[in-house]
């Protein structure tokens, strides 16, 4: 009866010619594993994080995240688009906001991969950067016993006649390498001479640099954006500006800026200026050159004249002036019964298309018997559907026509909550004219006035001059960050960092010659760090000058 496995096994396990590890020992049970404990555990997540995989995954990732910021406004650049854009989805508005899709910058998950991939990046470059250190100081490492071996070679055999021996042939390669910038060393051994050189360096410099300059700009945009501030405010022509809290439409302060502390200067609107192609040519009714003239005063200073031009912006006490958008501002004028002026301003009418039919709204909350909403329309140049219905056929002021429907009741000012003057709510109100009511709605041309309902007063749209009907506005933004610079800085030096890493050669070349029975036999050789393609060429190169320099001559270019 032959023996079982386990007997053969038991018999393997106790013969002392075998060693107890032996791959014939017996196999226990369970497979004992390290025992981590909580600092192996933290020094393994540590590892993990500071790796260059989850850097270039928190990069990737970062880069997905910031693409919702793309799709959706953001309360810090356009709060009136998400005005907008809550009124088109109000179903879907809440979960959007509760994600933060309108903040996504300042958002929790945006700053947690934020604040990972600038711990990831911290742990990736400090390790680098010793080892790069102690590299550079140093020597290039030692010449291989066989250079036939390495992917790159070359030899040659001179005579042994003539005044070239293996040192002088040696000493000459030194020379030559060291001109073309490579640190050398000689190794000289056992009638062997040789000398290493390297060079190259700079690639993983250029790493390195691009790594911290990324840091950089994640510190810049950290830090700064805690000083920065934007705001937007609509200045129709005529109308000043004035860099205070109170004067702007919109205002998004970082967490260090409390508004007190802005640049005192003001800026008016003189005029705005737009041409658009005439009908009948490539392109009607397309906008050319927007340009919104202004006069800025500062403190002890002169008033200067500056254009604003759309992608050309204006520095005034560190602030970037943008031109954001435009359109038309009526002058509307609202009396009562008793002729009393209860209202007169330049309203500001929001484009709805690419004609410029614009949306205005007029509150008139006191004055009148009732309070009173105007829901205007603006057409540059009337044109009318099919159905009946108003449209404008073109964006200048040819046949201007304005429309109002008007609403009576609780305009909902008088409850303290902020609302906003490009909006109604008309849920609740009264409509006297224009949609289901029995009347049409008021329509005006410039200069004219119409009745209000009931005998309230009239509305009188006022005309500015016979060639200019209506006033125009420009909506600009101010923007203030002091960290544009740093990263602007730093980004250049990340493109430096990185064309350097890929574009600079990493090489080794060894330059070997010993005497032998025919002459003095001269080997080359070259090692890359990673893929290069040109090193069997500089091989080549490094053998083709040495032997012109050997022979006294010059060769055809430069090593």
């Amino acid at each position: 009866m032959s023996p079982s496995r386990s007997d053969l096994r038991t018999e393997t396990t106790t013969d002392p010619l075998r060693p107890s590890d032996h791959a014939d020992a017996a196999v226990p049970s369970e497979i004992a594993q390290p025992h981590l404990g909580f600092i192996g555990w933290l020094r393994w997540a540590w590892r993990q994080l500071t790796s260059m995989r989850t850097a270039l995954l928190l990069l990737l990732l970062l880069a997905i995240a910031a693409v919702p910021g793309s799709l959706f406004p953001q309360r810090s650049a356009d709060p009136n688009g998400v005005t907008q854009w809550e009124r088109n989805n109000p179903d879907a508005f809440p979960i959007a906001d509760a994600v933060g899709l309108f903040d996504v910058y300042l958002s929790p998950w945006f700053s947690a991969i934020y604040l990972l991939l600038f711990t990831s990046l911290i742990g990736c470059v400090i390790p680098r950067a010793k080892y790069h250190y102690k590299a550079l100081r140093s020597r290039p490492p030692r010449t291989p016993a066989r250079l036939n071996r390495l992917p790159a070679f070359a030899e040659a055999t001179l005579p042994g006649a003539g005044d070239v021996t293996a040192t002088t042939a040696v000493d000459l390669a030194a020379e030559q390498l060291r001109k073309a910038g490579y640190r050398v060393e000689r190794y000289d051994a056992r009638g062997t001479f040789s000398v290493s050189a390297e060079r190259g360096y700079l690639r993983e410099t250029g790493n390195l640099i691009f790594h911290l300059a990324l840091v950089g700009v994640l510190v810049s945009v950290a830090i700064g954006g805690s000083f920065a501030y934007t705001g937007q405010r609509v200045v129709v022509e005529g109308t000043t500006f004035v860099n205070a809290l109170s004067d702007y439409s919109s205002f998004n302060p970082g967490r260090f800026v409390d508004g007190t502390g802005l640049a005192p200067y003001s800026l008016t609107l003189d005029t705005f200026g737009v041409s658009y192609r005439l009908p009948g040519s490539a392109g009607a009714g397309q906008a050319g050159d927007f340009d919104a003239q202004v006069t800025i005063r500062q403190f002890g200073r002169e008033d200067r004249k500056q254009n604003v031009i759309v992608n050309y912006p204006i520095t005034v006490e560190g602030d970037r002036i943008f031109l954001l958008g435009n359109g038309y501002a009526p002058t509307i004028t609202v009396r009562n019964a008793d002729g009393e002026v209860v209202y007169s301003e330049s309203q500001p009418f929001l484009p709805q298309d690419s004609n410029m039919t614009s949306l205005g709204i007029i509150k008139v909350p006191d004055g009148l018997p009732e309070q009173v909403g105007l829901v205007g329309f603006f057409y540059p140049t009337r044109g009318v559907l099919d159905s009946g219905a108003y449209t404008s056929i073109y964006p200048d002021v040819v046949k201007p026509v304005l429309t109002f429907n008007v609403f009576s009741g609780d305009l909902g000012i008088d409850d303290g909550t902020p609302r906003s003057v490009y909006t109604l709510d008309v849920s609740g109100l009264t409509q006297h004219t224009g949609g289901e009511s029995s009347q049409d709605s008021l329509e005006l041309t410039p200069g004219a006035t119409v009745d209000l309902p009931k005998g309230w007063g009239t509305v009188t749209w006022e005309s500015v001059s016979e060639d200019k009907p209506v006033k125009r506005f420009a909506s600009l933004q101010i923007q203030n960050d002091p960290s544009s610079g740093w990263v602007l800085g730093f980004s250049v030096l990340a493109t430096l960092g990185l064309f350097a890493g890929l574009f600079v050669p990493r090489r080794r070349l060894w330059v070997k010659a010993q005497p032998s029975a025919s002459g003095v036999r001269i080997e080359y050789a070259g090692l890359a760090r990673g893929d290069d393609p040109a090193l069997q060429r500089a091989v080549d190169d490094l053998a083709m000058h040495h032997a012109a320099g050997l022979r006294n001559e010059t060769p055809e270019k430069s090593l």
